[in-house]
């Protein structure tokens, strides 16, 4: 029988809750070493001479969990692959996954898998594999060569731009849907419209921001860590927390300031923007559905190659590790009181500056792995980009209002394009007068 993993029983509503997992099937191993990588000291947590590969018997055995603790009536569930970098285990592991998945599949569902790549290794027979499985890929690519090459380098520091522009055009070639992920950082974070036009016309239909955010002293390459102390100011003092290839506060609040500028001039229906879909819907009064913008988290989970599970995958540390899916079930991880608690913190711990904050309702203190510093009033948790943050939201209020008065009409929000400043918002009130 298996053992519990908490004995804290977990509430009906957190079970009720939809899940996540993102699967690391090569732990942290990778064919780039790029300098801002998170993930790459993984390899500390576990012996040397580790096979970092997940074999056949946990692989069948998570997703056949997976499945199983799907609602009854799912039509739907997606398996997201990454690492490391996942394609260096070959297209026959993947092709097994299919098979495996197929195996377990309950009748009226459908499979969707996601893989994270960084493109290097992807051909002609990885592009057929994606097209017929219907994988969705997430190509990571910083922007033009000299912004991407400044960190996304291989293992002799060679820039990787070129293999990923490569296979960008091979996922188009084939018909493969993709999205571009974009780590901004303190190189690139100056150049939002230079790289949001790069990757538009290179024919990027979806598009992510990822903030890369590095604690001083922390990680894979260290930095002399400096206390911000307790009379310091938050926002001046941040940047001594971070590491110098960090994005700074403002920095990433005007970048993103600068992509939705150009953005919404054209593009609106034609290109998307995971943080605008977000912010869109928390202003039609709808909760965000990515974890980091949600009141709390525990819903996205991040599991090792041997089926170690933990928290979060910015939490893969030991304090973190819920338990082994080979020893105790996924459903019970999923659902533990130690879960609960890691989710429920995130509303818990937060600040009164922002409970107080004008962008709650888009922001909800962020990721708490980037909550380090203090509140103006010295009251901890507040979150390191909290200054770009509120400057983005506040940027971008009337356009929200906007757009979320014509999804309120029944209209696309596309037509904020063709309208002069605050004609939607009148539409909705002339209309709201003769209901």
């Amino acid at each position: 029988m298996p053992v519990s993993s908490s004995s804290t029983p977990p509430s009906a509503k957190f079970t009720d809750q939809p899940f996540h997992v993102m699967t690391k099937p090569i732990g942290p191993i990778c064919n780039l070493d790029c300098t801002y990588c998170y993930y790459l000291h993984k390899e500390e947590l576990y012996p040397k001479g580790n096979k970092w590969k997940m074999e056949d018997t946990c692989l069948e055995s998570y997703i056949r969990q997976y499945i199983d603790v799907q609602p009854k009536d799912a039509a739907e569930v997606t398996f997201a692959w990454q690492g490391g970098e996942p394609t260096l285990l070959g297209l026959e592991f993947f092709e097994r996954c299919v098979e495996i998945q197929n195996k377990h599949l309950r009748k009226g569902m459908t499979i969707t898998n996601t893989l994270q790549t960084n493109g290097v290794l992807l051909d002609d027979e990885w592009c057929r594999f994606f097209l017929k499985n219907r994988f969705l890929i997430g190509l990571s690519i910083d922007g033009p060569a000299e912004l991407h090459d400044a960190y996304r380098v291989d293992h002799q520091g060679k820039g990787s731009h070129s293999s990923v522009v490569a296979a960008l055009r091979k996922l188009k070639k084939f018909g493969v849907e993709f999205n571009a992920l974009i780590v901004v950082n303190r190189t690139n974070g100056d150049h939002g419209r230079r790289i949001y036009r790069y990757l538009r016309d290179a024919g990027c239909r979806y598009l992510q921001f990822i903030p890369i955010v590095e604690r001083a002293g922390i990680g894979r390459h260290p930095e002399v860590t400096v206390s911000l102390g307790t009379d310091s100011t938050p926002f001046d003092k941040a940047a001594d927390a971070v590491s110098s290839r960090s994005i700074l506060p403002e920095q990433f609040g005007q970048f993103l300031c600068d992509v939705f500028d150009e953005w919404i001039l054209e593009d609106v229906g034609r290109v998307f923007v995971q943080i605008f879909d977000q912010a869109l819907s928390a202003w039609v009064g709808v909760e965000p559905s990515l974890c980091v913008f949600r009141r709390t988290c525990g819903r996205a989970l991040a599991m090792e190659h041997n089926g170690d599970v933990y928290s979060c995958d910015h939490f893969v540390e030991p304090d973190y590790l819920l338990g082994n899916l080979n020893v105790i079930p996924l459903e019970e991880l999923v659902n533990s009181g130690r879960q609960q608690a890691f989710g429920d913190a995130k509303l818990d711990t937060l600040p009164q500056y922002c409970l107080n904050c004008e962008v709650r309702h888009a922001c909800n203190g962020e990721c708490p792995k980037n909550r380090f510093l203090q509140t103006p009033d010295g009251e901890d948790g507040l979150n390191y980009l909290c200054a770009g943050y509120r400057k983005f939201f506040n940027h971008i209020d009337e356009p929200m209002q906007q757009m979320a008065a014509l999804i309120k009409s029944r209209k696309p929000p596309s037509l904020i394009m063709h309208k002069d400043p605050g004609a939607a918002a009148r539409e909705q009130q002339s209309e709201s007068q003769r209901d």
